[in-house]
């Protein structure tokens, strides 16, 4: 496995909405893989497979368990950003996933709980500890589930990293907080930042690829968002404002 970085990674950002049937969902991700399996990453928004469907959440974490066995035999080259409700236990979490070459290369369970959406009243919070930056072919990356864009010590805590993936289910009567977020962690933490929120009819859409200047690719009507990851363009950045 290289440690080189590479000049530039080509990324897909899903926005898409999650179907009350869960192999609903599990084919259209797996198609949008084949479509898009010219490009580098490709990032599904936050439990996209099967919703937060409280009411069934056993049924629904044995199917993501099962999925997660079908996505691992399908992703090789690419690496695949979700998140799925599993069972730890007698409990359950919303666990972050990083799929590449047949492998999880990455877990990390949601830390902070969305309490107006009863998050905490299902699941169980991940360890601080384990928001934290990880590697892949000399690329350091990092995820934020959510809720948690807006906590500044998990934004110190992914400091370092070149892109940060945030995958989302970010309702309607706060896109603007999220717009405002994922470009201000971009600016602040000098990175890229791939947002794929959801697109339910309560959901905010504002799924995007942001720059380290802050710019952004988006489109509130497109299923799928394409665009680059430049690593000149951290580099040039992270060189001419310095900050230490």
């Amino acid at each position: 496995m290289t440690t080189s970085k590479p000049k530039t990674l080509e990324v897909v950002t899903l926005q898409l909405p999650s179907r009350q049937r869960y192999q609903e969902n599990l084919d259209t991700l797996l198609l949008h893989l084949a479509t898009h399996h010219d490009k580098h990453i490709v990032v599904a928004p936050e439990v996209f497979l099967t919703g937060y469907d409280y009411a069934h959440m056993g049924t629904a974490a044995k199917f993501s368990a099962m999925a997660l066995k079908t996505l691992k035999k399908a992703v090789n080259e690419q690496i695949v950003v979700i998140t799925l409700l599993l069972e730890d236990g007698d409990e359950f979490v919303n666990q972050a996933v990083v799929i590449h070459r047949h492998k999880v290369i990455h877990r990390q369970n949601k830390v902070k709980l969305f309490r107006l959406g009863d998050e905490d009243l299902y699941l169980k919070p991940g360890k601080p500890k384990k928001v934290k930056p990880f590697e892949i072919n000399g690329v350091r990356y990092a995820v934020l589930i959510c809720f948690e864009l807006r906590f500044k010590e998990l934004w110190k805590q992914v400091e370092g990293a070149d892109v940060v993936f945030v995958p989302a289910r970010w309702g309607k009567p706060r896109r603007q907080h999220l717009e405002i977020l994922s470009r201000a962690l971009a600016v602040m933490n000098q990175c890229y930042v791939v947002v794929s929120n959801s697109s339910d009819p309560d959901m905010a859409g504002a799924s995007a690829i942001i720059s380290p200047s802050g710019d952004a690719v988006t489109d509130d009507y497109a299923d799928a968002i394409e665009g680059s990851i430049d690593f000149r363009e951290i580099k040039k950045i992270r060189r001419y404002i310095v900050m230490d």
